[in-house]
């Protein structure tokens, strides 16, 4: 089974934009390259990757052959309250992976300067 991991900002406050990054640890073989003994090594690349939030999907992707291994992901959302993410995926051999992750919230920024 893969790995993944996944990182966030230490500090989020509600309605801010946040940047999420993952890094999956998969061989996304092409079914182009050869073993040391000729054969050809089968084709397995991660075919959907999605990620939710609250419920929401918040990022999917559908990687080709073309995404080196150990893909690296880098998308944003908008946070709204503490939650779980939630990160799932599945390669060509039907193997399932899964990531989750807790976003604390905090609410909105008192710091603000009087308009």
């Amino acid at each position: 089974m893969s790995q993944a991991r996944m990182q966030l900002p230490s500090r989020v406050q509600t309605g801010e934009l946040v940047k999420a990054r993952l890094l999956v640890a998969h061989p996304m073989e092409t079914g182009y390259l050869q073993d040391l003994n000729g054969r050809t090594i089968a084709r397995n690349v991660i075919v959907e990757l999605t990620c939710e939030y609250g419920g929401r999907q918040v990022f999917r992707v559908e990687p080709s052959s073309g995404i080196s291994g150990n893909p690296f992901f880098e998308f944003f959302f908008r946070a709204g309250e503490t939650g779980e993410l939630l990160v799932s995926w599945i390669d060509d051999q039907g193997v399932r992976g899964q990531l989750r992750q807790l976003l604390r919230v905090q609410g909105p920024s008192s710091s603000r300067a009087p308009g």
